[in-house]
């Protein structure tokens, strides 16, 4: 079982730790002399482990006689792909934690199915492409060995593995939740536990109540806490801030939708709005009566509002804003 075991963990570890420093190679670091520290470390590493495995008594020469073109061409794809890495990261590619996790699994040998009613083209891009993506969430569960939860604590999210959840699941189903303690009905993970229909649950995001239960794995709610973290989590929100003060974009926020849209136009108009029908077509039959032509927009609502970018191609006059604020449902406009 051991020699099962630790290449997996190996396997998990390096794979995300790969991700993460891939991530966070300084923009101003020449991304081949990043490759070449990389080869230098790997290949010190490598001899070393070699001698120490082969008891010092083969010759390096001699083993590397007996390959193929197969360790050849193996380097030739190592540099395509923490090359390509390094750039996709630069360019704004997010860690995601879901697609981190399903890659780990197949890495693993494991066949993986994913549930997003809101899956992005960024998001799929990330997922290797022998990920099962499922449309209804029951077709996971009643597949799966292992259920991880990714998502955020919302209204329409509490719950979201509940009593009725976990009787579709398989028996003997191990449920991991990393995201937040509210995602799962306690009580029902708990009862599930103890018939035997769960085999484990793992939770960061420990309670008196969780912890006492048998077959809980509680660990603490502490992987923000690192340096990294901190500093990272800084950085993000600053440049979420400068991005919304700049372009109006909208990223991870509590009551309004993420709302992104390249800029297109002379000016761009950032609306606030209640979510209402014609709001629309009344903001660009307005701004079209005003003389101002629309190239771009996007809009996005969340729960009784709505947030609009619209990218135009001429100055936008005082008196057209001021007939874009007379429009009924409009709460705060933001000319940039």
């Amino acid at each position: 079982m051991w020699n099962l075991l630790w290449p997996m963990l190996m396997v998990v570890g390096a794979n995300t730790v790969y991700n993460i420093c891939a991530k966070s190679v300084p923009d101003k670091l020449n991304s081949f002399a990043a490759l070449t520290i990389n080869y230098l470390v790997a290949a010190g590493l490598s001899l070393a482990l070699f001698y120490l495995t082969s008891g010092g008594g083969k010759s390096l020469v001699q083993e590397m006689a007996k390959t193929n073109w197969a360790p050849v061409v193996m380097g030739l794809t190592v540099v395509g792909l923490e090359l390509g890495y390094i750039f996709i990261y630069r360019a704004g590619w997010k860690v995601s934690v879901a697609s981190l996790v399903a890659n780990i699994a197949l890495s693993l040998g494991m066949e993986v199915y994913g549930y997003d009613p809101y899956l992005s083209v960024d998001a799929a891009l990330r997922l290797d492409r022998h990920v099962h993506v499922v449309k209804d969430i029951a077709e996971l569960y009643k597949v799966s060995d292992y259920i991880t939860i990714h998502v955020p604590y919302m209204d329409e999210t509490r719950h979201t593995i509940d009593a009725d959840a976990l009787a579709a699941m398989k028996d003997g189903v191990r449920v991991i939740n990393l995201a937040r303690g509210e995602l799962v009905d306690d009580d029902a993970m708990i009862a599930a536990l103890e018939s035997g229909k769960a085999a484990c649950y793992v939770t960061d995001f420990p309670n008196n109540k969780i912890t006492l239960a048998k077959h809980v794995v509680a660990i603490p709610h502490l992987g923000a806490s690192s340096p990294e973290s901190e500093e990272n989590c800084a950085v993000m929100a600053a440049q979420e801030l400068r991005d919304y003060l700049e372009n109006g974009n909208i990223k991870n926020s509590v009551n309004f939708p993420n709302v992104e849209m390249e800029r297109t136009g002379v000016q761009r108009l950032c609306v606030i709005h209640r979510n209402i029908p014609a709001m629309l077509a009344n903001i660009t039959r307005q701004l079209s009566e005003d003389g101002v032509n629309v190239p771009n927009m996007t809009n996005k609502s969340k729960g009784d509002y709505a947030y609009t970018i619209v990218d135009v191609d001429s100055p936008v006059t005082d008196e057209a804003i001021a007939d874009l604020k007379a429009i009924p449902g409009i709460i705060r406009m933001r000319l940039i």
